[in-house]
């Protein structure tokens, strides 16, 4: 059913649980299947210098909250707004169509938390 990848990030989650302040924290759900993710990530000098998420739902969003973190941490503000549910679900080994939600869920997360990114946390230092 799922693949090893998919099945290491949920047995094993990266960057599980959440940041305290002053890092953002967003939540998104899938009002189809009811999956929640939630992402929190700090920024400084516009580059995000950690994530972490919690996820209630099935393995695959678990596996894809887990990857997104490894995906989003190091990039700067513009590089995390490409991340797209079809990379997520690349970089998860690939998705069966019923669980395609979980990397669309993945996105929704990272576009969500970087529109709420406070205007001083988005300028890098010179």
């Amino acid at each position: 059913m799922h693949n090893p990848t998919v099945l290491d990030h949920f047995q094993n989650p990266r960057n599980a649980g959440e940041l305290p302040p002053p890092a953002v924290t967003v939540e998104v759900t899938n009002p189809v299947c009811g999956d929640i993710l939630r992402l929190s990530v700090l920024v400084e000098e516009g580059q995000l210098r950690e994530a972490r998420f919690k996820a209630k739902g099935c393995v695959a969003s678990i596996a894809c909250g887990s990857l997104l973190t490894e995906l989003a941490i190091g990039k700067t503000l513009e590089e995390a707004g490409r991340v797209t549910a079809a990379e997520v679900a690349a970089g998860i080994g690939g998705l069966p169509p019923e669980s395609g939600h979980a990397s669309v869920l993945a996105e929704d997360a990272i576009k969500a938390a970087l529109k709420a990114v406070p205007h001083e946390a988005r300028r890098r230092q010179r």
